[in-house]
């Protein structure tokens, strides 16, 4: 007589394919979504979609403001602002993957481990993690940053260790709900691996938060980059850059205030398209969440 070990994975896919169905009902999520895929597509086509090099100087056509030559203007330099856009949305969108996979990489297996076993390697490596919560975010990637050098590849490892402890947290806390489950007992008992029991039974069911708190890893990354370039920390000129074009902007408010806008707009517009994913994928994730809009949508009508 064999025997079958439990899995959640029919409940998890049918999980999914009802929060794919839900989604596209978020209508800031969808708009969200949308401007996103134009950014990154504007971003990947660069030199191809960017009308003029974004690092060219042109003294003569210095501080033009937005006209149909330059949509947007040009900075002290001449530079057109729409082409610096454009390429800068590949530094920061690069940022934010990048930071996401590593906090991905480092933050969930470290929830997941300290989560299930609890006890001693639980307390060990939940004080590291306190350690590295206990200084403000961005003061601790400025130290970093500072410390390895002010390159771009430091900018995304000192980002990464920011955030994977606050992901680490989030996935522990959810971990330590799940693991007392009766489908997870029932694996324990009919003698899985814990490595099977962690990646086929929890890791499926800690996937809504995990999820939702990457979406906000990739925003604050965004934020972070142009923050730190914005100090001078982050990418370094001539490489465009939405932070770097803010810092260099505030000389010329008065006289040509497109320049800051221009680049604190978009980082605000990208900023809000993707907390308006993670507030539809939030929503699609959580059953009780869309079936609590839908009784009250019902009972409106």
């Amino acid at each position: 007589m064999s025997t079958v070990t439990p899995s959640a994975a029919p409940r998890i896919s049918s999980a999914f394919a009802l929060a794919a169905r839900q989604f596209p009902r978020h209508r800031a999520a969808m708009a969200g979504f949308a401007f996103l895929v134009l950014i990154a597509l504007a971003a990947i086509l660069a030199p191809w979609v960017s009308p003029f090099d974004p690092v060219q100087i042109k003294l003569s056509a210095k501080l033009k403001p937005p006209s149909l030559e330059h949509w947007l203007g040009t900075d002290h330099f001449g530079r057109d602002i729409f082409s610096r856009l454009i390429w800068g949305a590949r530094t920061s969108l690069s940022v934010g993957i990048l930071v996401v996979a590593f906090a991905f990489s480092l933050g969930v297996p470290l929830g997941l481990t300290s989560g299930y076993l609890g006890g001693r390697v639980d307390n060990l490596l939940m004080r590291m993690v306190d350690a590295f919560l206990t200084f403000p975010p961005l003061l601790l990637a400025v130290a970093l940053v500072g410390l390895l050098g002010p390159e771009i590849q430091n900018v995304m490892l000192a980002l990464g260790l920011v955030q994977a402890p606050v992901l680490a947290r989030i996935v522990r806390g959810s971990t330590l709900a799940v693991r007392e489950d009766v489908y997870v007992t029932a694996a324990r008992a009919l003698g899985a691996p814990t490595t099977r029991i962690v990646l086929a039974h929890i890791l499926r069911n800690v996937v809504s938060p995990i999820v939702v708190q990457l979406t906000v890893v990739f925003s604050a990354a965004v934020v972070s980059e142009a923050s730190l370039s914005f100090l001078g920390f982050g990418t370094q000129p001539p490489q465009p850059s939405w932070g770097r074009d803010m810092s260099e902007a505030r000389r010329f408010l008065g006289d040509a205030p497109w320049m800051f806008m221009a680049p604190t707009g978009i980082i605000v517009l990208c900023v809000l398209s993707i907390n308006f994913m993670g507030d539809g994928l939030r929503d699609a994730l959580d059953p009780r969440a869309w079936r609590t809009r839908r009784r009250l949508a019902e009972g409106e009508g």
